[in-house]
Formats: structure tokens, C-alpha cells, sequence
């Protein structure tokens, strides 16, 4: 009889504190409405996925390099307190110094996109439109010699931009994402 006892006042303890664990659990906000998740769904994929409407030449994209870019990355992406965007092309080989830059390492023109929209300029992130992103990605393109000044960088053209170093990675295996 007193195993019984005590199994029963085992289990009686355990319902207590499972209760009591519950209760405690914090209730915070309500869940996200996808309305509410979409603003923050910006991810572009390498093959221009979710690219936005928008255009831009390398002479639009000039104005706002000289505008919003250049005091930090230097004239025409030379480099300034912060990275080089251009140049260091064939230096990403065995026995080189590499310098990663924008035409030399980046295997994606979309990328590029992705990146600027999301994090540029370093004061005021996700504030240029989506014209001038493709506009500064055109003229940062264009100073690498990877497209011509009138070529137009849109939702259908940046995807098929060929990037110098684009066989220099591993392909992600689970590249596309299965659909669900």
C-alpha cells in the first residue's frame, strides 16, 4: 500500500507543477499577420526571386553614388573608411592577395541588389528607393566592367548580369527552395 502512496502522490506532484509551469508561461502579443511578416520578406535569391519593380542605369545610379555612397566607400568605389567595390579582378586565385570586392568576388549581380536595399546607406538603411538601388547597382556593375553605361538593370536583366566569379563557389545544395 504505501508504493501506491507514494506513486500517487508522485503523480498528483507532477500534475501540480505542470499546471503551475503553464500558468507561468509568458503570453506576449498576439501571433504575425502575414500583412504584418510581408514588409520584412525582402530576400532576393540568387536567380532575381522576389526582385521588385523598378529601373536603372549606371548614369542614374552615379548621382546617387555621389549622393549617398561615395563619403563612405570613396569615389567611384575606390574605396573610403569602408570597403572597395571595385577592382581586384584575377586576384582570387592560389598565391594571390585577394580583394574581395563587388567585381571580383561576388557571385551574384542580385546580391548586390539584395544587399544594398537592405543595409545602404550605413546611416539610414532600406531608405533608397527601389530605382536607385538598381540604379547604384548598375554604376557599381558598370565601374567593374561587368555591364556597359546604358545597359538598364531591372527585375528580368540583373538576374542575367554574369558575374566574373560566379563558378568560384560551391553551389548551395538546397538552391532553389522546394516549393511547399
Amino acid at each position: 500500500m504505501r508504493m501506491l502512496e507514494r506513486l500517487t502522490l508522485g503523480a498528483a506532484m507532477l500534475i501540480a507543477a505542470t499546471a503551475a509551469a503553464s500558468a507561468q508561461t509568458p503570453k506576449f502579443g498576439q501571433p504575425i499577420s502575414p500583412a504584418d511578416l510581408a514588409p520584412w520578406y525582402i530576400d532576393i535569391g540568387p536567380d532575381g526571386t522576389n526582385l521588385p519593380p523598378g529601373k536603372g542605369t549606371a548614369a542614374q545610379g552615379e548621382a546617387v553614388y555621389m549622393a549617398k555612397c561615395q563619403a563612405c566607400h570613396g569615389e567611384k568605389g575606390a574605396g573610403g573608411p569602408n570597403d572597395r567595390l571595385v577592382g581586384g579582378k584575377g586576384t582570387i586565385a592560389a598565391g594571390q592577395t585577394p580583394v574581395k570586392t563587388v567585381g571580383s568576388y561576388w557571385p551574384y549581380a542580385t546580391t548586390l541588389f539584395d544587399y544594398v536595399r537592405r543595409a545602404m546607406p550605413l546611416p539610414a538603411p532600406k531608405s533608397l528607393t527601389d530605382d536607385e538601388v538598381y540604379a547604384v547597382s548598375a554604376y557599381i556593375l558598370n565601374l567593374n566592367g561587368i555591364i556597359g553605361p546604358n545597359d538598364e538593370m531591372n527585375a528580368q536583366t540583373l538576374a542575367k548580369v554574369n558575374m566574373p566569379n560566379k563558378d568560384g563557389f560551391v553551389p548551395f545544395p538546397r538552391w532553389p527552395p522546394k516549393q511547399q
